[in-house]
């Protein structure tokens, strides 16, 4: 973010979207946005696989980029903008087994971490550094939606979440790539999972972002800015598989991500900083057991504008108990 008169492509953290997810949240934003859950859900995410019960969830995810993007996507004035992230989140979802009209009530929080982060600027850290430590708290009441069903089983699940993401994480203004954002966020979704057939699916997954105010802005936009403001966005993830075995799925995974409000500086919109990227890859999900689950994807980015561009891959287990 910044003032009419700061530097046009200052940095308050570059990480963008390294994490998020129902499922999720993440180490840090890129630019002005905060972490937003780009890729971390894909298959089957209109509901968990095995109903009511217990998911505790673990995510590890590898984010590298040597793209820096400006408002045209053209590349920043960097001799080097190498970014490297390592992130994890760790997650626990409850879904109740009491109905309530026509689905039931569930509880969904997270926590991320970075526990590896490395930047390269080419002029020894002096635009761009990095910070590791634990994120910003997600929380989120959801709905689950009751399936819809066919002769041959479920056609589709839904489910919508209040989610919020509180600013307890790790936060340095002088740095680029921070665990938390200093600033709340509300980041509800819808997501749902169409079956076509009893083993092809597509899912998608919509979400809408409020940013709140950071106090402490960085310091790369200047004495003369006490706060700053995250513009409004949306972000999707979308993902389709087919069944090859029993115990194995192959697909296609995406996400897009467009900041629809400008960001504000002093309470002024700053323009020319919306932010957009497309990723897109290949995923797997195999079935350990019937209550144990590995997912593995993979995205590329392009289309990026005010964004690093990069590569992302995620590998995630989801387990069940009652």
């Amino acid at each position: 973010m910044r003032t009419p008169h700061a530097p046009r492509h200052s940095l308050r953290s570059i990480a963008a979207g390294l994490m998020g997810a129902t499922l999720l949240a993440g180490p840090a934003s890129s630019y002005d946005l905060p972490n937003l859950n780009l890729g971390f859900t894909s298959f089957l995410d209109g509901a968990p696989p095995l109903g009511p019960g217990w998911y505790p969830t673990q995510y590890l995810q590898v984010y590298t980029a040597g793209r820096l993007t400006d408002n045209a996507g053209r590349r920043l004035g960097l001799p080097r903008q190498d970014v490297s992230v390592i992130a994890g989140i760790t997650q626990l979802l409850y879904v109740s087994p009491v109905t309530l009209g026509p689905g039931s009530l569930g509880l969904d929080i997270l926590l991320p971490y970075l526990p590896d982060s490395s930047t390269d600027d080419g002029l020894g850290g002096a635009a761009l550094k990095a910070r590791q430590g634990v994120g910003d708290l997600l929380i989120g009441p959801f709905y689950q939606f009751a399936p819809i069903m066919g002769d041959q089983g479920p056609r589709f699940l839904a489910r919508i979440e209040a989610q919020v993401i509180v600013p307890t994480g790790r936060y340095d203004p002088a740095a680029a790539v921070n665990p938390g954002a200093n600033a709340w966020s509300f980041n509800p979704y819808i997501a749902g999972t169409l079956f076509v057939t009893p083993d092809w699916t597509i899912s998608a997954r919509f979400h809408y972002l409020w940013n709140g105010t950071n106090d402490r802005p960085a310091v790369a936009f200047g004495p003369s800015v006490l706060s700053t403001q995250a513009g409004q966005a949306l972000h999707a993830n979308f993902a389709s598989e087919v069944s090859v075995s029993k115990a194995l799925k192959l697909g296609v995974n995406g996400y897009w991500l467009q900041q629809i409000t400008d960001t504000l500086a002093n309470g002024i919109a700053v323009p020319g900083r919306r932010e957009r990227v497309f990723g897109l890859g290949p995923g797997a999900l195999l079935a350990l057991d019937k209550d144990n689950f590995l997912f593995f994807n993979a995205y590329y980015e392009f289309g990026a504008r005010n964004r690093p561009e990069g590569q992302r891959y995620t590998l995630r287990w989801v387990g069940h108990f009652d």
